[in-house]
Order: structure tokens, then sequence, then C-alpha cells
């Protein structure tokens, strides 16, 4: 049936958007420019039709959610950070169908979803800045999920991304890629601080931590990463509680993937967080083990220290 054809954990910082306007800022952000307008011309030689975007930015308190409106279209402004995101124009096509049946599919796989395809709901900036780089012209399709999870275990994160999967592939007519959109450390400079964090990690503990996530990345050492997501989540103040990152390892097929990342912007530093884009190759993995659903319990409420 369908085909997911490319991954990737990939940046949405807002300097991006800074980094086109006139100012002490223009061409700061070519870099991680240029590797989403790679990330789009391997989708596109890929036969791409819609992006699936795991959005870090979409906070949301009960509930897994799936913005597939028909279409989306209007002007953002930050709430969180208006002096680098203002009055910024956004316009794609969504695709309801595939949204509905990614829902069912999660639902089906014991992860409550919920699919708004007749909403006003309107995208974060974890899907309007990729968006901005990648689909100026409507090529893509677009499906926004919710990752900023405040109440949910990193498993259910982890077997929505497997249950999406099966989803694209068991029952759509088509070609799909998934987007985690969120950082590694994610420990903003303290306020009054920023201007001398703007290209900086906030500390060298964290630095060194994602680069050796990043080194476990490119050699393939899952089984490892997957074990330590909670611990790293929590300690590394992962974006979202890092259910981005478990979203798109689930749907890769969690500590039994057996890709190596490509790092297609090298990591970086932005207002004391930690960036990347990197592209995790799509093997097969119809066997794979996902985590059981977590237990419900009190004890068990803080997600991130749960271990997978």
């Amino acid at each position: 049936m369908g085909k997911l054809a490319l991954a990737a954990k990939i940046t949405h910082v807002p300097s991006m958007y800074l980094s086109e306007l006139e100012g002490a800022r223009k061409g700061s952000r070519q870099d991680a420019i240029d590797g989403h307008l790679e990330i789009d011309r391997r989708c596109r030689a890929l036969g791409v039709d819609t992006i699936v975007v795991f959005d870090s930015h979409w906070l949301v308190n009960a509930n897994y959610h799936v913005n597939c409106a028909p279409n989306f279209e209007g002007t953002y402004t930050s709430n969180e950070l208006p002096h680098f995101i203002s009055n910024l124009p956004y316009g794609f096509p969504g695709n309801p169908q595939l949204g509905q049946l990614l829902a069912q599919a999660c639902n089906d796989a014991g992860v409550e979803t919920l699919a708004h395809d007749k909403t006003t709901l309107a995208p974060e900036y974890g899907t309007l800045v990729p968006m901005r780089y990648m689909n100026k012209d409507r090529h893509y399709k677009v499906v926004s999920v919710s990752a900023l999870c405040q109440a949910h275990y990193l498993n259910d994160s982890a077997r929505l991304g497997w249950a999406m999967r099966r989803a694209i592939e068991d029952h759509y007519d088509g070609t799909v890629a998934i987007f985690a959109s969120g950082s590694l450390s994610h420990r903003f400079a303290q306020n009054g601080l920023a201007p001398e964090f703007a290209f900086k990690v906030w500390s060298p503990f964290l630095e060194t931590l994602d680069h050796e996530v990043v080194r476990m990345w490119e050699h393939g050492e899952w089984r490892q990463f997957c074990g330590m997501l909670p611990e790293y989540a929590a300690k590394g103040h992962g974006e979202g509680f890092m259910h981005d990152t478990a979203m798109l390892l689930g749907a890769l097929g969690w500590s039994d993937y057996d890709g190596k990342a490509e790092v297609v912007t090298p990591y970086f530093g932005a207002s004391g967080t930690g960036q990347i884009n990197a592209i995790f190759p799509v093997t097969p993995q119809s066997g794979a083990s996902i985590p059981a659903p977590q237990a419900s319990s009190a004890a068990g409420y803080t997600n991130i220290n749960q271990r997978l």
C-alpha cells in the first residue's frame, strides 16, 4: 500500500526566520536552512506527497492529537518569542484522510488519539518553520501531531510512532515523510544572557551529552540510546520531554532499528539549546519490539522518569 520514505530529526529554531531578514542576524542560520532544503530535495526525489510533523511546540495535557484540517492558511506570531517570529505568513494543504488513518491506527494500538479535520486549530512553529523552507510552493500536504506532551508516557509515544507507520504502510495510498521537529538539549539561556548564548549551548555538560547522542545515532547504537532516552530527556532538558524523538524511533522500529543517522546540518548551539538536522534511513522493521503500554499509576505520572 503506502510507503514511509524518509524520516528525520529537524531543527525549527526561530532564528532561521531572523536569518532571512535585514539586520545583524541576516544569514546566520543559512546552514540550518540549507539542511531543510536538502531534506526537501530528497523528499521530492522519493515522491513524498505528505509530511507528518511531530511538533514539540504543540502542547497538550491529555490524549494525543492530530491536526489534519484540509487546508492551513494564516499569519503567525510566536507567543513565546514574538521578537523572533512576527507576522510570518503560511499556507499549505492538509491531509484529512491520512490524519484519520493515523489516529485510528493509534487507537487500535491502545494509544488514545484524536484527529481534528474540522477545526480552526492552527499549526505551531515546530511545523511552520520547516514548512517555510521545504514547502513554499505547497508541494506537500501536511499533518501535524502533538509532541509537547505534558502527562504522557514515552512508551506510548513510541507506540504511536509505530502505529502511524503501520497506518501509512498498510492503509494509505501514497508516500510519506515523518519529521521529529525539536532540539536535542533544550536549556535556554537565562534571561538577560540570550545574546551571549545566541550561538552557544548552555553548558559543557549538555553539549558533551548531545555530541555523544549524535555519535550513537551515527553508529546505530539504538538499543543503548532507547534505554537511556528517559534519563536523557530529563537530565538533558529535552524539548517536549523528547516525545518527538520517541515517536520517530518508534516508527523506525525502536531499539530494533538498524539504520545509521546521516547528519545534514552539523550540531549547533542556539540560545543555549542544541540543534541538528539529521536523516534516519527507513529500513524494514516488520517484527520490531515496541514497548508495551505503560500501566497507569499516580506514581508513574512523571513520564520522563519512566524507563521504557
